[in-house]
Order: C-alpha cells, then sequence, then structure tokens
C-alpha cells in the first residue's frame, strides 16, 4: 500500500484514525518517561513493572472492570514492594526487581490460566493498536497529558535528583517521593502502551526511543523533546507497515524504534561508530604525518 492510499485510509476508517492517535501518544509518552529511566540506569525497572502489571490486568478482565485501574494498582505495589524489599534487607536493587516482577508475572499468568481467557489476553501481551476502543484511546490521552503536565511541573527536581541525588538530598528535595512519583508516573505510561505493542514489547518503547536520543544531545532537555519525536515517528511508521502488510502492530513499531537506534548508533554525528572511526582514523593519519 502507497503512503497515499494509507492516507486515505486514515480519512476514510475511524479505527485507524484511533490508532493513529493512540499510538502517536504512546510514543510521546513512553520517549519522554524513558529519558529519565535509563538516565537513572533504571532500564530493569521498567521491564519489571511492564510485566508486573499483568495480574492487574487478568484480574479486572476477571472482575469486568477497565483493565487501567487494576494494572496501575498492581505495578504501584510491585514498585513499592521492590523499593521496601531493598532498603530493608541486603539485597540490593536489580535483586529484588527480578524477585517482584517474575512472581507478579506468574501470578499473572496463573489467574490467566484460571480464567481461560487468553484469546482476549493475547493482545494484552503483544499489542494490537489496530483494535484499540474509544475509551481505551481517551484514557491514553488522560495518561499523556498526567505525565506531561507532571513532568514538566517537576522537571526541575526530576533534573536534579536524576544525575545528583546526593545534592538534591542536601538541598531539601525529597528523593523517596520524587522517585515514587517517577514510577507513578512509568506504571500509568506502561498501562497506556498495552493496547499499543502489549505487556511483553512496552519495555522496548520506552528504552529505545530514549536511547537512540541519547546518543544525539548531551542535554535533558533536548533529548526528551528527540524521545518523544522517535516514539511518535516509530509508531506512524510501524502502523503504516501493520496495516498495509498485515503484521503485528506492537512487534512492528518496536522493530521501526530499533532500526532508527541502529542509524543513530552508526550515523550520530559525535557517538555513531562511523564517525568515531572516521575520526580515528584522521588521527592515526596525522600521527604517521607528523612522525615522516
Amino acid at each position: 500500500m502507497s503512503i497515499i492510499a494509507f492516507y486515505e485510509s486514515i480519512l476514510q476508517y475511524e479505527f485507524l484514525q484511533r490508532a493513529l492517535l493512540t499510538s502517536v501518544l504512546v510514543g510521546i509518552v513512553c520517549g519522554v518517561i524513558g529519558c529519565f529511566i535509563i538516565l537513572r540506569g533504571m532500564s530493569l525497572m521498567g521491564d519489571a513493572i511492564s510485566h508486573a502489571v499483568l495480574p492487574g490486568v487478568a484480574i479486572s478482565y476477571m472482575l469486568g472492570i477497565n483493565i487501567f485501574y487494576g494494572a496501575v494498582v498492581t505495578g504501584l505495589l510491585t514498585a513499592i514492594a521492590i523499593g521496601y524489599i531493598s532498603q530493608n534487607s541486603r539485597i540490593k536493587d536489580d535483586t529484588s526487581i527480578g524477585i517482584m516482577f517474575t512472581a507478579a508475572f506468574a501470578v499473572g499468568i496463573i489467574v490467566i490460566t484460571f480464567l481461560q481467557s487468553s484469546t482476549d489476553l493475547y493482545h494484552i501481551l503483544f499489542g494490537n493498536v489496530l483494535a484499540v476502543p474509544t475509551s481505551e484511546m481517551w484514557m491514553t490521552l488522560i495518561v499523556t497529558v498526567i505525565v506531561l503536565l507532571s513532568v514538566y511541573l517537576f522537571f526541575k527536581e526530576l533534573l536534579v535528583t536524576t544525575f545528583d541525588p546526593t545534592m538534591s538530598a542536601a538541598y531539601g528535595l525529597p528523593n523517596k517521593i520524587i522517585h515514587y512519583l517517577l514510577m507513578a508516573l512509568l506504571t500509568m505510561a506502561t498501562v497506556a502502551s498495552l493496547q499499543t505493542v502489549g505487556i511483553v514489547l512496552v519495555v522496548a518503547m520506552l528504552i529505545t526511543p530514549a536511547a537512540t536520543a541519547y546518543l544525539l544531545t548531551n542535554h535533558l532537555g533536548i533529548m526528551v523533546f528527540l524521545a518523544a519525536g522517535f516514539g511518535v515517528v516509530a509508531s506512524i511508521i510501524g502502523l503504516y507497515f501493520s496495516f498495509s502488510y498485515n503484521l503485528a502492530s506492537g512487534p512492528t513499531i518496536v522493530v521501526v524504534a530499533s532500526t532508527l537506534f541502529a542509524v543513530a548508533f552508526f550515523l550520530s554525528p559525535k557517538q555513531g561508530v562511523l564517525w568515531r572511526s572516521i575520526r580515528a582514523r584522521k588521527k592515526r593519519a596525522l600521527v604517521v604525518q607528523s612522525d615522516s
């Protein structure tokens, strides 16, 4: 399908309009939150939260309520449990993360098995943005507004606690409260992404666009905008290929995001492997000339 035909399809089909808007919102919210996650070295926490929401999703299905509520509750409880274990025992953060997210994910699998309704939950695991209902689209919009507004209002606090938590504590900033605020935003971003890329792949949308932006700039503000932009581009292009060639939406979006990262990894002006190799070769040539 050509790009023009895809554009005409967007104008014609309401489900595709919902899919496009939801994909763009997910790309923005995941890109923004992902910046703080990777700068804090908390990529594993993103993976943990994305898997920990599964029992909440399954229980929500069982009770017949919106999956958002159950997923947010289990995600936040897991984040709190991880912090509590690491702060009150000899267990380090990475170990407590591994314990809690695998336990939560296992509980979710058991609940799904008990429900015997894996058909509905399959899309939660792997995503299907083309089937996103109107209610989920509005929920994603609300979550995006909340996350972006929170980041805007607490940007300085997030910046200081991210790069120098010792100095932020000396200034009297509540590091723990800010940490759990970020965990709450991460949980909401994860839940908002379930219908688009699914639980299994949501960590890729949280990490890959932000990592791509990280290769291109050393300024956090620019990094946030770039990450959101890469998330949007990956979502739109992924949606195009998913709709045009009948591919799974979640994996397709993630593949596009990974391709953008690969391009930045090799071609980034400062950090790219290609340009660093060229600069190193020029330096060696200058050394040889000076010696001769």
